[in-house]
């Protein structure tokens, strides 16, 4: 399919369950691009059609304990070692960490272990390699159905013939691959906003005070007005970043707009919906606290909403 269609798809299911809407578009997004971009036609095949039939899974590691915004200054390292590179580090908050068979880890190509100033590269790390080891799984506030843990790399090596693209590549494909990731993110975003909205609408309707439903009232209709609106602008925002994928355009920008707006309405939409539902809303019987809980992640990851603006700053001002 192509990518409207694949991101139609994160934004329905992520309506209902943005765990699920999350899982999909790591898988996807974060995994799959690049192998399918940069990845030769062996490592296609071996890591791309076990994923086809389910038996696998994908995940992707960038983030370190002191490189989340600050990618370039990770420091895992690569060190050569015959027909193997010996990875040592650590990655964390990565999402699907706890149970993906491969990892797209990005690390740097040093000459020995004491040099830490290397060329950053992709490598598809496999679980099984001796080294390779889950640190602690998260406890997160939202997105819980989704596992987000640390991995750990002692001495672990992985085959020069796992590289992705060249040695040195690493980062640009990173970036790459978040450009298309933060398209992902604005669909489950988007989602997840749609889904507190219509829960919004169908309790306004159903909730009667001073003998007539809430939906009755000015405060409460200028409320879903507002969320409507703001919707359908991320939605437009969206859609827009995806189509211009297809076309094989640019997409940093388009990209950038597209996850700042619709992570920044979801968490806004979410808060207003929740008020609507007043004191129900505060509680686990209903399910517009997980919306809220789930919005907010939006805002972080792949990319911050700080990081988007500096995204969109640079292009406006390079332009």
């Amino acid at each position: 399919a192509d990518s409207l269609s694949y991101i139609l798809a994160v934004e329905e299911l992520s309506k209902v369950c943005a765990s699920t809407g999350g899982i999909i578009a790591a898988l996807n997004s974060l995994f799959c691009y690049p192998v399918q971009k940069y990845g030769t036609e062996e490592q296609k095949h071996r890591f791309l059609t076990p994923l086809t039939d389910g038996s696998k899974i994908g995940a992707f590691a960038l983030t370190e304990p002191e490189a989340g915004s600050d990618a370039v200054h990770l420091e895992t390292t690569a060190v050569p070692d015959g027909k193997n590179y010996i990875v040592n580090g650590s990655k964390i908050f990565i999402s699907g960490g706890d149970i993906a068979d491969f990892v797209v880890v990005m690390a740097k190509v040093v000459p020995n272990r004491k040099r830490r100033r290397g060329r950053i590269t992709a490598f598809v790390m496999e679980r099984t390699a001796p080294g390779f080891s889950t640190g602690t799984k998260e406890k997160k506030l939202g997105i819980r159905a989704s596992g987000t843990a640390e991995l750990v790399f002692e001495d672990c090596p992985v085959p020069a013939n796992n590289i992705l693209g060249e040695v040195g590549q690493g980062f640009d494909i990173a970036m790459d691959t978040l450009d298309c990731g933060r398209i992902s993110i604005g669909a489950q975003a988007l989602g997840i906003a749609t889904g507190a909205f219509e829960a919004a609408v169908k309790y306004s309707k159903e909730r009667k005070q001073f003998g007539q439903s809430i939906s009755k009232f000015q405060a409460i209709q200028w409320m879903l007005a507002d969320m409507s609106t703001r919707i359908d602008a991320a939605r437009l925002l969206v859609y827009r970043a995806a189509h211009l994928k297809d076309q094989g355009r640019p997409i940093g920008l388009a990209s950038a707009q597209a996850k700042l707006y619709a992570s920044e309405v979801a968490m806004w939409a979410t808060t207003k919906a929740l008020q609507i539902h007043g004191g129900y809303g505060y509680m686990r019987d209903y399910p517009i606290q997980r919306f809220f809980r789930d919005a907010k992640i939006t805002e972080i990851y792949e990319g911050t909403s700080e990081i988007q603006r500096l995204v969109i700053a640079r292009h406006i001002l390079e332009a």
